[in-house]
């Protein structure tokens, strides 16, 4: 089966004039950071998904990283997920001070084998990162069963996954926390990095919230060290459009 390259330039002439419009209107409101094109596109994004809550970020590994932090993650602690990733899904984890450790694949799926995972827990296990490579979703049921059994987090990357389901739930929205990536390749891409984290857990979002923006909870108050992770408005237009068409782009 021959599998076409994903043509950038076609795609967007396809949608041309939304895109030019979209983007003209947030020059017009000088909405560059956050606002209201950025709360628009998460409130989209995760009715989508039919999930409570949906966070924009900078980047799919921002989107991972900070989803670490709010679930504690630091030195001395491990995290499991797969070999077979691109590097964000373990630099994420090396960022935070935590050690990865890989578990093999499934030779048919190519995602993390879940028969593999117990063999790895130990005492300073905290977090499982599965991720759906290529689209193809992990074995989901199995790992939150393992989870649930050792009380360890479960963080989707699903960087690959837009639209992607098992059964009728769609992949980023099994775990704590789902990490999705809006780089120009993906099913779902913006003109530039862009990514969000999605839960229906209201306390981790609130803490990605704040940790995405210095660690801002009000204007010019501060309760955290945080970063520079904040979703542009122009990136946010520009997924708002596309979202409506992503269904019949990935069919």
């Amino acid at each position: 089966m021959k599998v076409p390259s994903n043509n950038l330039k076609k795609n967007y002439l396809s949608v041309k004039n939304e895109i030019d419009s979209a983007i003209k209107r947030v020059i017009n409101n000088s909405s560059f950071i956050l606002g209201n094109e950025v709360e628009n596109f998460e409130e989209k994004f995760s009715n989508y998904l039919k999930t409570k809550y949906c966070v924009g970020v900078s980047s799919g590994t921002s989107a991972l990283f900070l989803s670490l932090l709010a679930c504690g993650i630091g030195k001395g602690d491990e995290v499991i997920t797969s070999p077979f990733t691109w590097i964000s899904s373990v630099e994420a984890i090396s960022n935070t001070g935590a050690k990865p450790v890989l578990v093999d694949i499934d030779k048919e799926s190519y995602n993390i084998d879940s028969k593999k995972i117990e063999s790895k827990i130990t005492k300073n296990t905290k977090a499982i990162l599965p991720v759906h490579i290529y689209g193809n979703p992990a074995e989901m049921n199995e790992i939150l069963s393992i989870a649930k059994k050792y009380n360890l987090k479960v963080i989707e990357d699903a960087a690959q996954a837009h639209g992607s389901k098992i059964k009728k739930q769609y992949c980023g929205t099994f775990g704590d926390l789902g990490c999705f990536s809006f780089f120009p390749s993906k099913n779902l891409g913006s003109f530039g990095d862009a990514g969000c984290v999605v839960s229906n857990n209201k306390l981790l979002i609130n803490k990605i919230k704040k940790l995405r923006n210095h660690g801002k909870f009000s204007k010019n108050n501060f309760d955290t060290l945080g970063f520079n992770e904040r979703l542009s408005g122009i990136q946010a237009a520009i997924l708002t459009v596309k979202l409506k068409y992503l269904d019949k782009w990935i069919k």
